[in-house]
């Protein structure tokens, strides 16, 4: 065989070879996770444009949570009222079935990430939802307002419309607290902002409208608790309900992870939610015998006979 030259290869091999048309364009890639949040390179990190060097021992955590979720650094009293509400909602005990399921889940031998995460994961709607609940309310008065109502018919309108299908308004009245300690230092920050011009004060006012119609007619009044203090903070400082509700989890997340940890740290195993000396009441039937009906006897019987019997020659399986 004749060894071709080199010139002779190159003169036949093929020229400006076409990509192939499916061939994806790099910026389709790198635009695939495109965001507006950070910015990554070897060297540099940039939050929301700003060096985190430059926010490291300047910025507190809340106002660094308001400057990634809002995208531009808070004034020095937003940054404190969002610290107090995240403060406000840090934890409430062992009896919380969040924190009592992270406590639970550390003694059966998971990781922190795992207890956390199991704590997080029970706040929903029902335990958990309703500070974003009370956002939403918060902002149907306001739209009631903003088309010519007064704000306390509006409010007592709401509460017999809750009334009527026997449902709790969110953020308001306590299974626990006659009066729950976290609402008065929220309302009083709050009252503080809008008397200065940081705050629209809408929110704050729809609030103290509910709460008073919820109290009249009553010889008891139905305060409002963390869920619907927090709710006028974040309102107050324009976020939308579903993210008041992060908030919430970002907050109480610090207290189940402090309670997993103090569980975990104890070294106790497998833990139930109530002592083991004490036993769930039952409420099913009494002990009783395995006893089968004799009709039920007489067809078993009648089938074992019939699948015993077998052709000759015949092998079990």
């Amino acid at each position: 065989m004749t060894r071709r030259s080199g010139d002779e290869e190159a003169a036949t091999a093929p020229q400006d070879v076409t990509p192939p048309q499916n061939l994806m364009d790099p910026r389709e890639v790198t635009d695939w996770w495109s965001t507006a949040v950070s910015r990554i390179r070897p060297g540099e990190i940039l939050l929301r444009g700003y060096p985190v060097e430059q926010l490291i021992g300047q910025m507190s955590f809340a106002e660094t949570i308001w400057l990634m979720l809002r995208g531009e650094l808070p004034t020095r009293t937003q940054g404190r009222l969002l610290e107090a509400a995240l403060v406000a909602a840090v934890d409430h005990g062992p009896q919380a079935p969040s924190i009592a399921a992270a406590r639970m889940a550390a003694t059966c031998g998971l990781g922190l990430n795992n207890a956390v995460a199991t704590g997080v994961n029970l706040l929903g709607d029902v335990h958990g939802g309703a500070g974003q609940q009370c956002m939403q309310v918060l902002t149907e008065l306001e739209r009631a307002v903003a088309e010519g109502a007064d704000v306390d018919d509006a409010a007592k309108d709401l509460v017999a419309e809750y009334r009527a299908i026997r449902s709790h308004v969110p953020g308001f009245g306590h299974r626990f607290h006659p009066y729950d300690p976290r609402r008065s230092p929220l309302l009083d920050l709050v009252g503080a902002a809008v008397a200065d011009g940081e705050a629209p004060g809408w929110a704050l006012r729809a609030g103290m409208a509910l709460e008073r119609a919820l109290a009249e007619g009553r010889s008891r009044p139905v305060p409002m608790n963390i869920d619907g203090a927090t709710a006028i903070v974040y309102s107050e400082l324009g976020f939308p309900p579903e993210l008041g509700r992060g908030l919430f989890v970002l907050s109480r997340s610090v207290g189940i992870l402090s309670h997993a940890w103090e569980e975990k740290s104890g070294g106790a195993r497998i833990k139930g939610p109530i002592p083991r000396r004490l036993l769930p009441s039952y409420e099913g039937p009494a002990p009783r015998d395995l006893i089968r009906p004799e009709s039920e006897k007489s067809e078993e019987s009648e089938k074992s006979e019939g699948s015993t019997g077998r052709a000759d020659g015949a092998e079990g399986a």
